[in-house]
């Protein structure tokens, strides 16, 4: 088995279960309490360091005190083979930074430190942002299998806010599409950025409906176009969840 077979399968990262949380699931996005989300996100350069970015994040987790600000905290690895995504959820920012000083240096570095940084999420560290609205799932509730990570560089808030208002008007606030299952755009505190976490049955899904009602001339794409402030910065795809969220 490859080491991008070995991400993708959901092998463990655990080094046993912890009391109170479960291990290598997708976040639960729309949980009470969640005032603060960290998205971060690396480019390992393989499918080899990929698995390293993941076992070694993963693990200085999994051995560090958790105080009860602290909700969630997955890594994903990227369909490419080489990205990581980090999605963390906390009570409040004084919850996190509390957390953040109780640590030495070494455990800092172990617990923040990733390859490279991408750029269109994130810089080298996590950006702060809050959940702002989401377009819910039909029907019954589905598992996902992949996320799909989409960015935007807006001017402001107000930019922001346009731009996830208008696509929820626009959708009618019901996730498209076959395999769709849900999609929380986020806007990070200084309102530079928009990410939509959006969750699908399976990234072959989203290969689908990229090719259909997503594709370039179609009126999403031609909505997001036409904003002034808003600068699409693409989407990338992401599977086997490995960290820790609290039951």
């Amino acid at each position: 088995m490859t080491s991008q077979e070995n991400v993708q399968s959901g092998e463990s990262l655990a080094t046993g279960p912890r009391a109170g949380f479960s291990t290598d699931v997708f976040p639960q996005v729309r949980r009470a309490g969640a005032g603060l989300v960290l998205i971060s996100e690396w480019d390992a350069g393989s499918p080899e360091g990929q698995r390293a970015a993941l076992d070694g994040m993963a693990r200085a987790w999994e051995e560090a005190p958790l105080p009860a600000g602290f909700l969630s905290r997955v890594l994903f690895a990227g369909t490419d083979g080489r990205s990581v995504l980090n999605y963390g959820q906390w009570t409040s920012d004084a919850a996190y930074e509390e957390f953040v000083r109780g640590q030495d240096t070494g455990s800092r570095e172990r617990i923040a430190g990733g390859p490279a940084a991408v750029g269109d999420v994130g810089d080298t560290g996590p950006t702060r942002y809050r959940l702002y609205r989401s377009l819910l799932p039909q029907g019954g509730p589905q598992a996902p299998g992949c996320l799909v990570r989409v960015a935007f560089r807006t001017a402001g808030h107000d930019a922001a806010r346009e731009l996830v208002d208008g696509l929820l008007d626009l959708i009618g606030g019901i996730q498209p599409g076959e395999g769709g299952i849900a999609s929380h755009f986020h806007i990070s505190e200084d309102g530079t950025r928009v990410v939509n976490y959006s969750e699908w049955t399976t990234a072959e899904a989203h290969e689908r409906e990229i090719a259909g009602s997503l594709r370039r001339g179609g009126p999403v794409m031609a909505f997001i176009e036409g904003l002034a402030g808003v600068e699409p910065l693409g989407f990338r795809r992401y599977v086997g969840p490995r960290g820790l969220v609290r039951e």
